[in-house]
């Protein structure tokens, strides 16, 4: 099922103290954390995200930090996929763990802009510009990193192998 929302853009190297500043490490309510997200950057983010949506970057976010709190809290805030020309690793890493799609594509993080309509389609890899008409490419998400988003991350993930 495609995932269809508005972009919400920004720019290169978006670190994880961006996303959740530092002085909310303390929580670990995902809805408290997505009360927090992008504040220091974006103080309206908040209130114009919507579920579904969809956060489109430039090169290298999610850098900084190792820890969970910024995809969670990206989910937790309504975020349905984070589009980006390149994500620091261990940002990707925890994306997946955590059931959050990342897709990474030059060409979308280029040509979508802040407000635009999109369509994501994981499975066949390819990002629709509504709002512009456009399609961008990009590697299909398969293997463990689909099982993983489809059933929620990790975390379920070992829940289930622990009771089989």
């Amino acid at each position: 099922m495609p995932i269809h929302g508005k972009a919400h853009k920004y720019g290169d190297h978006i670190d994880t103290d961006a996303i959740i500043p530092a002085r909310y490490l303390n929580m670990t309510d995902p809805d408290e954390l997505a009360g927090h997200c992008m504040e220091d950057i974006d103080s309206g983010f908040v209130s114009k995200v919507r579920r579904g949506d969809v956060m489109v970057a430039g090169k290298n976010f999610g850098c900084g930090s190792s820890r969970e709190h910024a995809p969670i809290a990206l989910k937790a805030a309504g975020i349905a996929v984070v589009i980006a020309e390149t994500f620091a690793r261990i940002f990707y890493r925890n994306g997946f763990n955590i059931g959050l799609p990342l897709i990474e594509s030059a060409g979308a993080a280029q040509g979508i802009d802040d407000g635009d309509e999109v369509e994501i389609d994981l499975e066949s890899g390819v990002v629709r510009n509504v709002t512009k008409g456009e399609e961008y490419q990009f590697a299909p998400i398969t293997g463990i990193a689909a099982e993983l988003l489809e059933i929620g991350g990790l975390r379920e993930r070992v829940k289930r192998q622990l009771a089989s």
